[in-house]
């Protein structure tokens, strides 16, 4: 059972990058899944949420219009796209089933010039 997150890394200040999560050893189309953040110093931050059908959507103010969360039930994987980056968006960011309280290992997302 786990969660394997892939596609961070360092991008320029209005750049984009997308995040993808592969599950494994459950029923993923059973779950919402979610997204979270942690930044160096600050306590772990929601992003955005999906339910298990993919039809109900939320998003953090912070990211709001600039961020889109979508899941692919038949490949198991919850991605996050990310545009119009801005450097208070750099943190780790780590995919969340919270009905199972399981997290993946996080990837690294850098914003800078």
């Amino acid at each position: 059972v786990q969660l394997v997150e892939s596609g961070g890394g360092l991008v320029q200040p209005g750049g984009s990058l997308r995040l993808s999560c592969v599950a494994s050893g459950f029923i993923f189309s059973r779950y919402g899944m979610r997204w979270y953040r942690q930044a160096p110093g600050k306590v772990r931050e929601l992003v955005a949420i999906i339910s298990s059908a993919g039809d109900n959507i939320n998003y953090a103010d912070s990211v709001k219009g600039r961020f889109t969360i979508s899941r692919d039930n038949a490949k198991n994987t919850v991605d996050l796209q990310m545009n119009s980056l801005k450097p208070e968006d750099t943190a780790v960011y780590y995919c969340h089933v919270q009905a199972r309280g399981l997290w993946g290992q996080g990837t690294q997302v850098t914003v800078s010039s």
